[in-house]
């Protein structure tokens, strides 16, 4: 019986290009713009790539750091690491990005996100990024695109790892683990501690009254919040004689995060996801996953110490997948989704339970130079019944080395239980948000390098948004978001140099007074740049990242402006003995004063310094 693989990697096209695909030269394989695996090149979807090499070379602390440099991405933060943080993806919510972990939906039931701030960096192996409606795919919340995390996995001999770390604001981390393979089976165990005393989260005032409220967090606490984390992982497989593979995996992390706020002003929380995976083939052309898996998002508050509240919440998925190839230019794939979500509290929920089926069908062929992706799915929600959604992504090779793509979608985001029961602003009568995508894109690769520009839109219907008078859940009839991504890296002479920019226009285009407003948070203009070389053992780089202005407001007449900002960050790094690494990074080298949210401040210059001990493989 053969090993089933989809490949499409003749075909040279590359997806867009972020900072940490500079010095690249073969396009890795990814599997979550298709739920199948291909090359990087060959997906009509708009993809980066983070991998293992790029979270150490980059030297980043958090996911959330990880993120910020990727084409399409605005991030706001409530005050450093650890504090809340909300990724909007190509202008649309924070709910509207799926996260996925090991093929396992993670995230909160009752915020309807995922805390991302609270995801070991340590213990991720890639990070896999699609922008673009996926719902067909994927169901609910992939409105605006699916971020997949794969933890570390074994491979090749038994290899231990290391680092450790101090900088500013009193941050501590630490990192040990071991992963290899032994015959046909492989494995992965890691630890992690991340401790930081910090700085203070919110320049706000005190809360008044519900008429005349206080700035930002409602609150003032001029103290330090800290944070702090310890995460494990375990990731373990075997491949039998007659190429069946079997894979269990398990993440845990916990912690204690110090933040500003009213009635509450710490917390603690549980991060944990359990999965296993099963993939075999009936037939030489046939390729079946099995996965099914449990994640937790558990958090319980405290007002200087004492018991406030407690949000439990638990997912469970199963999904079953079958990959039939009748050529090596055409698969055809049918699979089916459950899901269970489920909470305790002692808030009161009308609801706290719910499940949602999904059946899907895709179809992928590369013919004369064109090639297709059409999918399409049926969601049934226990409390919205049925959902239909699908997409339709084409490509052709113009030459060698060049693509034009273009795509339509549609997606649906059901409406978390806080959207519909939270007291004092849910609103049991809200709508799932609704979209539809187009999306038209032109990328190269060339001797030199490569390229690409994308330009988008999405019209929402429905979009959920909390604003005055009455900060109640509600729908917005229509929002329109247009935006273009442009990127490129090159190698010149012995120069590495990454460089990437979005311009986005999120407008509410509903009827009324509002007609024409941004929507909150989102910045109109990104840009990045990374530039590297290496002067004899010593690898130095430097990166610039720019946004423009924003609002920050809930009533549209009430508008607080946050002016924009670019920070420059320098990276060192120097081999100091044989598989032992020494890296310095100085960030917000100029020591830029701004917020992504109003009263929220953010880190100026700081440092952090990490010894890394780096084995190679013989």
């Amino acid at each position: 019986m053969r090993k089933f693989n989809l490949s499409a990697a003749s075909l040279l096209v590359v997806g867009s290009t972020s900072i940490f695909a500079a010095d690249e030269t073969a396009a890795p394989v990814i599997v979550t713009a298709t739920r199948t695996a291909q090359s990087a090149d060959a997906t009509l979807a708009s993809v980066t790539v983070i991998t293992r090499a790029d979270l150490e070379r980059t030297q980043v602390l958090s996911v959330q750091d990880a993120l910020r440099d990727v084409p399409g991405i605005n991030i706001d933060n409530n005050g450093g690491l650890g504090k809340y943080t909300s990724i909007f993806m190509r202008g649309t919510n924070p709910g509207h990005v799926l996260i996925l972990v090991d093929g396992i939906k993670v995230g909160s039931a009752t915020a309807g996100t995922t805390p991302i701030q609270d995801i070991p960096i340590d213990q991720i192996e890639r990070i896999e990024i699609v922008r673009g409606p996926l719902s067909s795919l994927y169901g609910s919340e992939a409105l605006g695109g699916v971020i997949q995390i794969f933890t570390r996995k074994g491979q090749d001999q038994v290899t231990p790892s290391f680092s450790a770390g101090a900088g500013s604001n009193h941050t501590y981390k630490l990192e040990a683990g071991v992963s290899g393979a032994i015959d046909d089976s492989w494995f992965n165990a890691n630890l992690s501690n991340l401790d930081s005393i910090g700085f203070n989260a919110c320049s706000g005032a005190p809360y008044i009254s519900e008429e005349s409220q206080g700035g930002g967090c409602n609150t003032y606490e001029p103290d330090v919040d800290g944070y702090k984390r310890h995460s494990a992982t375990m990731r373990a497989g075997h491949r039998f004689a007659d190429g069946t593979n079997l894979e269990a995996t398990a993440l845990r992390t916990q912690g204690k995060n110090q933040y500003d706020g009213v009635g509450q002003n710490e917390g603690d929380f549980v991060q944990q996801v359990f999965s296993g995976k099963l993939q075999f083939s009936p037939a030489e052309i046939w390729h079946t996953t099995l996965v099914a898996g449990r994640s937790w998002d558990n958090t319980k508050n405290y007002l200087n110490g004492d018991y406030v509240s407690k949000f439990d919440t638990r997912r469970d998925t199963v999904s079953l997948q079958n990959d039939i190839a009748t050529s090596e230019k055409q698969v055809t794939t049918l699979g089916l989704d459950y899901q269970d979500d489920s909470l305790e509290s002692n808030t009161l929920y009308t609801v706290t339970s719910r499940d949602n089926k999904g059946l899907f069908a895709q179809y992928q062929t590369i013919l004369s130079g064109h090639s297709l992706a059409l999918s399409a799915r049926r969601d049934h929600n226990e409390q919205f019944k049925g959902h239909n959604t699908g997409n339709l992504m084409w490509g052709y090779d113009i030459i060698a080395g060049m693509r034009v793509k273009a795509s339509y979608g549609t997606a649906f985001k059901a409406p978390s239980f806080n959207d519909l029961y939270y007291p004092i602003y849910g609103n049991p009568s809200v709508a799932p948000e609704k979209s539809r995508s187009t999306e038209i894109g032109l990328e190269a690769k060339t001797s030199w390098g490569r390229w690409s520009t994308n330009v988008f839109q999405t019209n929402v219907t429905n979009l959920i948004v909390f604003r005055g008078p009455s900060y109640i859940a509600d729908n917005i009839d229509t929002v329109r978001i247009r935006g273009l991504e442009a990127s490129i890296s090159a190698t010149v002479e012995q120069w590495h140099i990454a460089a990437n920019g979005t311009l986005i226009n999120p407008e509410d285009r509903s009827p009324g007074v509002n007609h024409g407003e941004l929507l909150a948070r989102r910045t109109r203009q990104i840009a990045n740049i990374d530039l590297g070389r290496r002067f004899g053992i010593v690898n130095v780089a430097t990166s610039m990242h720019a946004e423009g202005k924003r609002y920050d407001y809930f009533d549209p007449a009430v508008k607080d402006r946050l002016g924009g900002f670019a920070t420059i960050d320098l990276r060192v790094e120097l081999p100091i003995a044989p598989e032992w690494m020494l890296q310095a990074r100085a960030s917000n080298l100029l020591d830029k004063r701004y917020e992504t949210a109003h009263y929220y401040n953010q880190d100026g210059r700081n440092y952090f310094l990490t010894l890394r001990y780096q084995p190679s493989l013989k």
